[in-house]
């Protein structure tokens, strides 16, 4: 197992940003992350990456414990971040030598010149990378995330403020280093989910709300209703499931559910005098 969540927590004073998260993923998988933003996508990513320590619950990367092996995990990790930390008045190849020599590489002068040629960087190696375009800059970003050769690697929002033509080239080679790779990928755009990943995990407000593959989530998409509910009390998921065509009820903040049921089944009426049978106020009904 690549990489291994179980009851992830991260709070910030009052703030849970991550709350009891886990998930698996497998070697060789281009997994996307997704949520709204705020949900906890890149808490969750630089706890993987160990930029920042979890509150309680443990994750492993390749088996390494990011909290007792933290060095182990960074050698097996390539990270993208979604603010692209580079060093403007560096040349690329600069730069890119100088994270080869962070990571000890042998043969860095080949390597440089390998990632250049994968990322697509041969006409503008020469230049500052504080003169390159925002497509340009993800791709010296993602050379420097892959020079080390990671058997992770985790970008964060890697296609934002790119143009067509340069979203179709990052996400061509993020599908070509997924081959040989595991790949975690956040991201709001949904057609680069249907086109890059294998398999959708959703994050939102700090707790995992699906986990499933890229398709079977479509589906799951077009034949279910979501009701967004509050009540003025607390209500019980064992008895919200047992309402007549509720499938599935996700406790969302506070007294506020999502409450899931087949799209040819309306719940709202049975939602309701469930309210009156046990004493609750319906306060949103969405």
């Amino acid at each position: 197992m690549s990489i291994k969540v179980e009851n992830l927590s991260k709070i910030y004073g009052a703030q849970k940003a991550v709350d009891e998260a886990s998930f698996e993923i497998k070697s060789g998988e281009i997994v996307g992350f997704l949520g709204p933003n705020g949900a906890g996508k890149s808490t969750v990513m630089k706890i993987l990456t160990c930029y920042i320590p979890q509150t309680s619950g443990k994750a492993e990367v390749c088996g390494f414990d990011v909290s007792e092996q933290s060095l182990e995990v960074r050698k097996q990790v390539g990270y993208l971040p979604e603010h692209n930390p580079l060093y403007l008045d560096m040349y690329v190849k600069e730069y890119l030598a100088f994270i080869g020599g962070l990571h000890h590489i042998k043969n860095k002068t080949e390597r440089v010149k390998e990632m250049i040629d994968m990322v697509g960087l041969q006409v503008e190696q020469n230049k500052k990378i504080g003169a390159l375009s925002k497509g340009y800059r993800q791709r010296v970003g993602l050379a420097q995330a892959l020079i080390h050769d990671p058997k992770v690697l985790i970008l964060d929002e890697p296609t934002t403020g790119l143009d067509p033509n340069q979203l179709e080239e990052i996400r061509n080679l993020i599908k070509q280093t997924g081959k040989e790779k595991t790949v975690m990928l956040s991201t709001h755009i949904m057609q680069e989910v249907e086109a890059v990943c294998d398999r959708v995990i959703i994050i939102n407000n700090g707790k995992i709300v699906a986990n499933e593959g890229t398709q079977s989530l479509q589906q799951g998409a077009i034949e279910k209703t979501v009701l967004r509910v509050e009540f003025d009390k607390a209500a019980t998921k064992n008895s919200l499931k047992n309402i007549e065509g509720v499938e599935e009820a996700i406790l969302i903040e506070g007294n506020t559910w999502h409450i899931i049921s087949a799209a040819n089944i309306d719940v709202r009426k049975e939602l309701f005098n469930y309210g009156v049978k046990n004493g609750l106020s319906v306060l949103a009904l969405q």
